[in-house]
């Protein structure tokens, strides 16, 4: 019977899987958001709700069990010090699973897992993007005039 055996193995053996797990929660740490296989992010997303609750204890002893989880310091420290005083206010899920689809190459089910406050830094900079970027009537006059002074250089 499989009773309270809740392991996804992913192909791998403990080692490796540990491994893969430790480096995905650190990437997710580090990068904010990370593309990978659906598995794959189910997985990271326990781990990764599991060192935002030994973060939020913020005693010298969660601190140790994170790195000894994650193996990065510098990971452990960016999740001690920005990561989980933002979800201070949070009870739990910490992060989301958006689908991407399908990878083309082997037809893996696609996923981006990232923090549940995130925000992406294109959605930031869209709203400034569009202040900056000149009007399509400028565009044009743009181009004729490059075109007005490329002819008259061809002319001398």
């Amino acid at each position: 019977m499989r009773h309270r055996k809740n392991t996804v193995k992913l192909g791998r053996t403990t080692a490796q899987r540990s491994a893969l797990m430790a480096s995905l929660v650190c990437n997710l740490i580090l990068a904010k958001r990370i593309k990978t296989t659906l598995p794959k992010a189910r997985a990271a997303k326990r781990l990764a709700d599991k060192m935002v609750t030994l973060g939020k204890k913020g005693t010298l002893a969660a601190r140790r069990q994170a790195i000894a989880t994650l193996r990065l310091e510098k990971a452990v420290q960016e999740l001690f010090s920005a990561v989980a005083p933002a979800m201070a206010e949070r009870k739990g899920g910490y992060t989301r699973v958006i689908k991407l689809g399908k990878r083309m190459s082997d037809s893996s089910e696609m996923c981006l897992l990232e923090w549940v406050d995130f925000v992406p830094p294109e959605a930031k900079a869209k709203g400034k993007k569009d202040a900056k970027e000149p009007k399509k009537d400028d565009k044009k006059e743009a181009k004729k005039d490059s075109k007005k002074t490329s002819k008259k250089d061809d002319k001398k």
